[in-house]
Formats: C-alpha cells, sequence, structure tokens
C-alpha cells in the first residue's frame, strides 16, 4: 500500500474544530486537545438548550391562554374542550398570539 500524508486534511480539520471554539477562554480556544472536549461539549448543550426552548415556550403558550380566558370567565381546558367541540382548529401558538395581541378577537373566539 502506498503511503497516506494526512497534512491537508489534519490542517483543515484542525482549523474547522478551533473555528468552532473561538471566542472562548483559556487554552480552549487555542490548544487542539482542549478545543475538541469543548466542541462536542457545547454541541449537545446547545442540542439540548433548543430542545428546552421550545419546552419553554409551549408553557409560555398555555400561560397566556390560561391567563386570558381566567379574564372571560373560563379555564384552559374548558376553553380548549369546547373549541374542539366546535371544531375551531386552532393551535395554542396562534391562540396565545390572539389572546396577546388582539384581546378582542380572543374574546369573540370564547363567547362564540
Amino acid at each position: 500500500m502506498p503511503r497516506v500524508k494526512r497534512g491537508m486534511h489534519r490542517i483543515k480539520r484542525r482549523k474547522n474544530i478551533l473555528a468552532r471554539t473561538k471566542g472562548m477562554m483559556w487554552g480552549r480556544k487555542s490548544k487542539i486537545t482542549l478545543a475538541k472536549t469543548a466542541s462536542a461539549k457545547a454541541g449537545v448543550q446547545a442540542y439540548v438548550s433548543r430542545k428546552l426552548k421550545k419546552r419553554v415556550n409551549r408553557g409560555l403558550m398555555q400561560v397566556r391562554i390560561n391567563a386570558s380566558a381566567h379574564e372571560l370567565g373560563t379555564s384552559f381546558s374548558k376553553l380548549m374542550g369546547d373549541l374542539k367541540k366546535r371544531k375551531i382548529l386552532l393551535d395554542k401558538k396562534v391562540l396565545s398570539q390572539i389572546a396577546a395581541k388582539h384581546p378582542e378577537v380572543f374574546k369573540q373566539l370564547v363567547k362564540a
């Protein structure tokens, strides 16, 4: 088998790892062994945080709808059940935006 020289690919891989850790403190931004672990952990934390952000926003939507529903004299669960019976197919994201920005439209949805 012929000899394989990896200089170019090795440099390219190292540059990519160091580019991902740019802005980190101490050796994590400049030393390749520290940068590898820092980059891997940062990627894992970023993935988890994206999922957590969605979870937090879903809870916030529910709280917004519940607060607006309570102002109109009903609860979240009764409102959602009533909307489902009347076949109003608005998801929680749209309902929370309507409740926050257009309370008069939300009032019509609840009363209708």
